[in-house]
């Protein structure tokens, strides 16, 4: 098949044990990100299975209509960037693996640098030391606070024990199944959404982004905070409800926040309110990004390119695509 890859901004795959799976393919790698359509449209007109790395590039039904050879899109987890309901009008079969058999340990590995980068003002210690001032300020230790982990999946999971291990009383909102989950795990279960936000010192988000969380976490939510709270964010910008971050942090509840990912990424645009304050902690979706976190997605993702070739889709997420299959 004719595989196009997008996004791949460091050419990294290509050195992956994994891309030996694409052996006898046609592959074409993109390094640079691309929205506008006509520029897509040009260089995926030949394409017969597109590569997607995580949300980077929105696929919607204007460009999908420009790309008629289009016959398999394969990725990994989640899929709001994908108009589905375009793929399957159009007979293209959506490969997305969300069955995961393991965390992501590179993401909650992120989340706890961040943890600690913010709270002992890591960031702005460097730039102090850098410029000949020594000391910037004092920070704040982890032991004895409370961890709040809102959504308790495979990553918040992971989380949970690190604070642990930190010496950090885990406090658990989310779903009713997610909560007897942690509970068994030996975790407190907040009594509400306000308690939780009331009473953490930290908190992280770890929940998918489906419309029932999207804006989940309000601007009511965010003031409960402390002033001296940090709330971390390395899941989806959108699980916030749009400017409520911002805000809350003028306003000084919460005192900090560490996050990773953004509105619209990639995140170029210098005078963006977050990079500029200096109670924020800022990342560039970095969260899966390493290799080890890679090879795993990937083998998947190249997995289910060999399948459609071999006329075995597997992980189809919209099955009534099949009966319109592109030939």
């Amino acid at each position: 098949m004719k595989v196009s890859i997008l996004d791949d901004y460091h050419d990294t795959l290509r050195t992956l044990e994994a891309f030996k799976k694409l052996a006898g393919h046609d592959v074409t790698v993109w390094n640079d990100h691309v929205q506008d359509n006509d520029t897509l449209a040009q260089r995926l007109k030949d394409a017969e299975a597109l590569v997607l790395i995580r949300e980077r590039t929105k696929i919607r039904g204007p460009l999908l209509e420009r790309l008629p050879r289009l016959k398999l899109i394969s990725q990994r987890s989640v899929y709001p960037h994908i108009d589905i309901d375009a793929c399957t009008r159009l007979g293209v079969v959506v490969s997305s693996d969300q069955n995961f058999g393991m965390p992501s340990y590179a993401t909650a590995e992120l989340t706890w640098g961040l943890i600690i980068a913010a709270l002992r003002d890591i960031p702005q210690q460097m730039s102090s030391l850098k410029a000949g001032k020594w000391q910037a300020g004092v920070g704040n230790t982890l032991r004895g606070k409370t961890l709040g982990i809102f959504g308790y999946g495979r990553i918040g999971a992971v989380v949970a024990g690190y604070g642990k291990a930190f010496g950090m009383n885990v406090l658990v909102w989310a779903r009713e199944a997610s909560q007897a989950k942690a509970h068994a795990d030996g975790h407190a279960v907040a009594a509400s959404k306000a308690a939780f936000f009331e009473q953490s010192d930290v908190i992280t988000l770890h929940l998918r982004l489906i419309d029932a969380t999207r804006g989940i976490v309000t601007a009511q939510d965010l003031g409960r905070m402390k002033p001296t709270a940090l709330i971390v964010n390395t899941s989806r910008a959108p699980l916030i409800e749009p400017g409520a971050l911002v805000a809350a942090l003028r306003a000084g509840r919460p005192g900090k926040a560490a996050v990773d990912v953004y509105e619209e990424e990639p995140l170029r645009d210098t005078s963006h309110p977050l990079l500029n304050m200096p109670n924020v902690v800022c990342t560039p979706h970095l969260g899966y990004v390493t290799r080890e976190d890679h090879e795993i997605a990937f083998a998947e993702i190249f997995d289910q390119i060999n399948a459609y070739a071999a006329g075995k889709p597997t992980n189809v997420v919209n099955p009534e695509a099949l009966s319109r299959r592109r030939t």
